[in-house]
């Protein structure tokens, strides 16, 4: 599903880092944990595609990122990854049902009512959905960052710090609920976080 081999990334600063290799089998999710500065972000945005390598590779489903054009590389990303960011990106003159729909538009052109409907309902969300997303709270706006993300059904879901704001109670609510929708659209789960409470619901584990 997701395998890294020799990646490394230098910084306009010329620092470089490098980072363990990654081999994710379909289904299976994984934890990637570290303090901050140590270039977890990095490394979830070069697998994501968001950023070059300077050396190795990242291989989704049997197809090498480095080997795509720019515009190939977004249209496998619309497809095929789902984007969870610690700063949510949101079309601000969209109500909530309009971002929802717009995401399953690209590159699927897909226009699945029941699948926003019983995401928005899974994330409290259903009363929500025809206000502009600016009318949200921050609490709210964290779950439609986390719909935009899944609505898709993407075979991988990368997370950046999904919990990182989050009390004791709603941080085990979201692991948990990430989790579950991994399993309902079958996909693979990878979360980035110095969140050590995150440890205890994840087995498979890389520390940076």
């Amino acid at each position: 599903m997701v395998t890294t081999s020799n990646l490394s990334y230098a910084y306009q600063n010329g620092k470089e880092i490098t980072f363990p290799d990654i081999d994710l089998t379909p289904g299976e999710h994984l934890l990637v944990i570290g303090p901050s500065g140590v270039g977890k972000t990095t490394f979830l945005y070069l697998m994501a595609g968001l950023l070059p390598s300077l050396k190795g590779k990242v291989s989704i489903s049997g197809t090498t990122l480095n080997s795509l054009t720019r515009r190939q590389m977004d249209r496998f990303r619309g497809e095929h990854i789902g984007l969870i960011f610690q700063q949510y990106h949101f079309i601000k003159s969209l109500n909530v049902a309009d971002n929802l729909k717009l995401r399953q538009h690209f590159p699927k052109n897909s226009n699945d009512k029941t699948r926003r409907n019983q995401l928005a309902d899974r994330l409290g969300l259903s009363e929500h959905l025809h206000k502009k997303v600016t009318a949200l709270s921050q609490g709210q706006q964290q779950r439609l960052g986390i719909a935009l993300g899944l609505i898709h059904r993407p075979q991988i879901i990368f997370a950046d710090e999904p919990t990182s704001n989050l009390d004791d109670v709603n941080c085990a609510k979201v692991i948990d609920l990430l989790k579950e929708e991994a399993e309902i659209c079958k996909s693979s789960l990878l979360i980035i976080t110095h969140d050590l409470r995150v440890m205890s619901h994840f087995k498979n584990q890389v520390t940076l």
